[in-house]
């Protein structure tokens, strides 16, 4: 692509090629947004991983054909993500088909068995982040959700506000 010395070739593509690529995301982060990264949902989550891979393809790359072809995927990912994003602060409907609702593990200091049989996560899973949380007593727990994301967040106090889990499952 740029010398006939094979390692001068390889260095250079590596180098000038992956440079390219992650000035094109930067920029397409620049018009789609910060949201681009988040781990709001799943589907943000898995973008986010094929950002990666389609970067790591871009500098890779043995001819141009491949490596436009790789910003060009980029760039209908990051038009993909705009306009799911879109459609689920415009409909309600959208949402719930896109997203995971969140789920509660835990309730004003009980279990819910159920819940983690369902989403198959495991009692010491539940554990480590009640610990993570800095939990003393399961009592102190009001809820403990597990997140759209995968992740746990643990809410303890005397109180919460009923907004703060208003999107909450129970299964």
């Amino acid at each position: 692509m740029f010398f006939d010395n094979t390692v001068l070739d390889v260095l250079a593509r590596g180098f000038v090629l992956s440079g390219v690529a992650l000035i094109w995301i930067i920029l397409m982060v620049r018009i789609v947004g910060l949201n681009s990264f988040s781990k709001m949902t799943n589907f943000d989550f898995v973008t986010t991983i094929a950002f990666g891979s389609l970067l790591a393809g871009a500098a890779q790359a043995s001819d141009w054909k491949a490596f436009f072809q790789t910003l060009v995927a980029t760039t209908c990912l990051f038009l993909f993500q705009f306009g799911l994003s879109y459609l689920r602060r415009r409909s309600e409907t959208a949402l719930h088909t896109i997203q995971n609702a969140p789920v509660y593990l835990m309730e004003n200091g009980k279990i819910c068995e159920e819940a983690m049989r369902v989403n198959r996560v495991s009692r010491s899973d539940l554990m480590e982040k009640l610990r993570e949380s800095n939990v003393m007593r399961l009592s102190d727990v009001r809820a403990a959700v597990f997140e759209t994301t995968g992740e746990v967040s643990v809410l303890c106090g005397d109180e919460v506000d009923d907004a703060m889990l208003e999107y909450v499952q129970r299964v």
